[in-house]
Formats: C-alpha cells, sequence, structure tokens
C-alpha cells in the first residue's frame, strides 16, 4: 500500500453494482463473443446500467468501473482464484447467503424478527486491511468464500481504490459496519496522516469549557496496533455502531 486511502464520506460516490448487474455481467463474461474489456463494450454496458430505473437516485456507473470488474475476473479466473463456480479442495461449498459481520453484534444473524432479512442497502462497511491494520470504508463486495477452517472471507474494493488493492479479508475479524465521526468537521481532514484510521481506546480525557467551536476537551488515546498513545481532540475520533469510540 503505497498511498493512504481517503474516507470520502461527503462526496456522492460509486457505491457498488446491484445484484442484477453483476449477474449480467457473470453472463456476458462467459457467453459474450465481444471483447469485454474494450472501451466501446464496457461504456454500452454502462450506458445500459445506469439509464436502468433500478438505479434512480444512485450514482451512474462509469464505463472504468465496468472494465474494471471484467478485468479483475479474468485474473482471477487466470489464476484460479476461488470464486462462485471454482472451490478448491481446502475450501467449503459456499452457501446462496453469506452474511457479514458487525463488530458489535458478535456472529448474530442478518435474519431478524419474524423471519424476515432486513434490508441491508443503506449499511456502509468498513475493512481492516491486512497491508498496514488500519480499517478503510469498503466500497463494494466482489465475492465471497469459506475456508476448510469454516472462517468465511470477503474479496473487498476499498473508497478510491482500484481493483489492484482489493484484498481477502475474513468476514468476522475484519468487516464491520462504518465508523461513525464524533463531529462533522471530521469530514473535511487538515492532515495527510488523519485519513488513515487505527483502533484505539481513551485512556484519559482532559476536560474543558465547551465554546463556539464546540468540544474543546482533549482526549488521551491508546493505539491497539502499536500501544503509542497520543493527545486528540473530539473532531479526530470517530465510534462504532454500538461501542465506545476509537
Amino acid at each position: 500500500m503505497d498511498r493512504l486511502r481517503p474516507r470520502q464520506r461527503e462526496r456522492l460516490v460509486f457505491s457498488g453494482f446491484t445484484k442484477a448487474e453483476i449477474e449480467k455481467m457473470e453472463k456476458l463474461l462467459v457467453e459474450s463473443t465481444e471483447p469485454i474489456q474494450s472501451k466501446e463494450f464496457c461504456q454500452k454496458i454502462a450506458r445500459s446500467f445506469s439509464a436502468s430505473s433500478a438505479r434512480a437516485g444512485k450514482p451512474i456507473v462509469k464505463w472504468t468501473e465496468v472494465q474494471s470488474w471484467f478485468a479483475a475476473r479474468q485474473k482471477e479466473s487466470t489464476s484460479k482464484a476461488p470464486s462462485f463456480t471454482d472451490t478448491p479442495k481446502d475450501q467449503s461449498p459456499i452457501p446462496e447467503t453469506c452474511p457479514l459481520h458487525n463488530g458489535h453484534q458478535g456472529s448474530q444473524s442478518l435474519r431478524g424478527m419474524g423471519g424476515k432479512i432486513p434490508d441491508l442497502s443503506e449499511l456502509k462497511f468498513e475493512a481492516k486491511s491486512s497491508k498496514d491494520g488500519a480499517w478503510y470504508d469498503v466500497d463494494m463486495f466482489l465475492t465471497h468464500r469459506f475456508l476448510s477452517s469454516g472462517e468465511a472471507e470477503v474479496r473487498v474494493r476499498f473508497v478510491g481504490f482500484g481493483a489492484e488493492d482489493d484484498e481477502w479479508v475474513n468476514v468476522k475479524k475484519a468487516v464491520r459496519e462504518r465508523s461513525i465521526p464524533f463531529e462533522h468537521s471530521e469530514c473535511n481532514k487538515e492532515r495527510r496522516d488523519q485519513s488513515i484510521y487505527y483502533d484505539a481506546h481513551v485512556v484519559k480525557i482532559e476536560r474543558k469549557t465547551h465554546d463556539i467551536r464546540g468540544c474543546r476537551c482533549l482526549f488521551l488515546i491508546r493505539y491497539n496496533h502499536d500501544n503509542s498513545e497520543e493527545r486528540v481532540r473530539l473532531r479526530r475520533l470517530c465510534y462504532i455502531p454500538g461501542q465506545q469510540s476509537r
């Protein structure tokens, strides 16, 4: 990872293909007689998706996103990476659904009260990169698999990054609902090193009188990954839904 991943919370960004769009591209991947990574072909597919009623109110699909999807799937196929149709011996067959894990819910199933599955279309997630141990916003979930140990993994694409930075991450340990800033000013970072997010816990709070600027307290935090400490203001902190600040 050669750069920090920005957490683009305010800008409307492409949030991933719909299930129907993925099914169509998977079919084209097998049946199309045209060069599926060509600009003309990808532009045609992108226009078709963007004009669909299912995309009303959502960001348009760029042809480069379509091209990246085809490139990633062909690369996986060439390298015999695990997929829905190619299950290695050390992995168990993939069920029709793969419940994602929210950090504060343990192994709770996505199935809610009354036997109905809640609508997850509005939920946003973040995943922990194995390259630097930091958490980054998830743009889309590409596919998933089960290891011989029984643990589930998903392949994620991070916001602001392309297919070359996609990663397999553990569903239970490295995927959770996206953390939320205590103050909206967190959306406009002033320092590049504030674009990277690590888990931490509050050690001590130096309370100060609040003024027109808001909370002026100082928080002494200790980072979980290296036990280093730092004094920060509230605008530098986020919290995980259902948990304490980080």
